[in-house]
């Protein structure tokens, strides 16, 4: 009989679409997974945080930017992969696009003209909210 119970619990990640002038910014990472590809600004929740803090909070630690959550895009997550990740619209309120230390630098691009990604979800994830967006969906 076991007598011990173990738990593999999923992480949770915030990232933000900001968009400016029908354009969405994206961010070249300079860390694993992905180093020196592009990906929407995101990352972990901490502990004790919303979900939406937690997307606004990493928008402004990678790219200097000051974003409020307007909406959320969409919850993804993948067979066998631990991530789950919840996407939310957001919109920028204030700040100098300065790139933190987990970016290398950051750009805003078309939905059809996007870098090479750093995760294929991310590709999948601005396909539909452009979409979506337009109308489409």
């Amino acid at each position: 009989m076991c007598e011990r119970v173990v738990y593999y619990n999923p992480k949770v990640t915030a990232a933000a679409v900001v968009e400016r002038e029908g354009k969405v910014l994206m961010v070249r990472r300079a860390m694993e997974p992905g180093q020196g590809l592009w990906s929407l600004p995101g990352g972990y929740v901490d502990r004790g945080e919303t979900v939406e803090a937690a997307a606004e909070r990493e928008v402004l630690e990678e790219t200097g930017l000051t974003v409020k959550v307007t909406g959320i895009v969409g919850v993804f997550s993948i067979s066998g992969d631990p991530v789950i990740l919840i996407i939310y619209d957001s919109q920028i309120m204030a700040g100098d696009m300065k790139p933190g230390h987990e970016v290398l630098e950051m750009d805003f691009f078309h939905t059809d003209g996007l870098p090479p990604l750093a995760f294929k979800r991310d590709g999948q994830i601005l396909e539909a909210w452009s979409l979506e967006r337009d109308g489409q969906i």
